[in-house]
């Protein structure tokens, strides 16, 4: 590794036909590093202004996509350019631009650019990233206690929106999931920080023959019902409000589920979660956990490089590898813990544990 940071070293290989790939690949990828940040606010001022919903409808000049934006023409111009040239949009010989590939699978992914808007507030907090990694103050620390707490009540509006984010951005949680688990035999299944039912009501169209259960905070779960009626599965549904902090859970499932909850929390809430959740589930009950992690000790850019800093920034949280929750999961009592794995990292990864 010396050599190849030689500068000497360098110069040669990009004067080498066969080592200039490796050379020109490699500088690219730093530089992607380097201007990743730009690249991010391109994609967040994309989906501020709504322009890949626009060219969706059909193609348009940065002229046409200028009007009503408070963007100049030429301005507008550079922005379309910058989409272009991270696949969101194809610029024609009409210099009109169009959807792209890559645009419009971020059009159909339920909760995507609700998640970019959100991110402004992450944006900021790394405008320092050494204050962050340092333990600084952040506006995510404040952020979700104030939605998810005294803020639902002076603020329903707010929490109604992120409740929203939340169980859109579940869809592709609860199918990578529920691919990968087999609860149709469960008797019921609890969810529990469940939210507004997202994930039982795609457990629920999935299987018809569990009960489900949900419990989560008063002012979480103030809106499952609504959800639980439109997906016709009311009869089949009970809604606990409360804290797992606090609150004795529900000894009636034979199925547990963790979905996106562990890594909002430090170490010593989870074992006590998840000895809550062993105390609560029969002999032979399963719990199932389902949220992104890191890569422990192959790190990965899911995990690593994105929630581990995400769940640094809120303070409360921290994102795990499967061998730490596997350890968490034998400290509160599990056994025949299964590692169901993951296909796409960025998503979730799942494991279970019987008792």
């Amino acid at each position: 590794m010396r050599l190849v940071a030689s500068r000497r070293f360098q110069s040669f290989c990009s004067a080498v036909p066969g080592l200039r790939s490796i050379a020109r690949r490699d500088g690219e990828a730093l530089f992607d590093l380097v201007a990743g940040f730009v690249h991010s606010q391109i994609l967040w001022s994309v989906v501020e202004l709504r322009l890949l919903h626009r060219i969706a409808e059909g193609p348009q000049t940065a002229a046409g996509l200028a009007v009503g934006s408070g963007l100049t023409a030429d301005r507008m111009a550079i922005l379309c350019n910058g989409a272009a040239s991270l696949g969101l949009m194809t610029r024609g010989r009409d210099d009109r631009f169009r959807l792209a590939r890559r645009g419009a699978a971020l059009l159909g992914v339920p909760g995507l650019e609700a998640m970019i808007s959100h991110h402004a507030v992450l944006y900021r907090d790394l405008q320092d990233p050494l204050s962050v990694l340092r333990g600084g103050e952040t506006g995510l620390a404040g952020f979700w206690p104030y939605v998810f707490g005294a803020g639902a009540a002076e603020d329903p509006a707010t929490t109604q929106r992120y409740s929203r984010l939340m169980a859109d951005s579940q869809t592709l949680v609860a199918e990578e999931t529920l691919r990968r688990v087999d609860v149709s035999r469960a008797r019921e299944v609890m969810d529990i920080g469940g939210g507004t039912g997202a994930f039982l009501t795609a457990l629920g169209q999935r299987h018809v023959g569990p009960r489900l259960h949900l419990f989560d905070l008063p002012a979480v779960v103030s809106g499952a019902r609504d959800t639980f009626a439109a997906a016709d599965l009311a009869p089949r549904v009970q809604i606990t409000p409360g804290s797992f902090r606090d609150d004795p859970l529900p000894a009636t499932a034979d199925v547990i589920t963790l979905v996106r909850v562990l890594y909002d929390h430090q170490d010593d809430t989870v074992l006590a979660l998840l000895r809550s959740v062993h105390a609560a589930l029969p002999a032979g009950g399963r719990v199932v956990i389902s949220e992104p992690m890191t890569g422990g000790a192959r790190p990965n850019r899911a995990g690593d490089a994105y929630f581990a800093i995400y769940c640094m920034a809120m303070r409360t949280g921290c994102a795990r590898s499967p061998a730490r929750i596997i350890d968490l999961l034998q400290q509160a009592g599990f056994a025949a813990i299964t590692d169901h794995g993951t296909t796409r990292p960025f998503v979730t990864h799942v494991l279970s544990a019987l008792k």
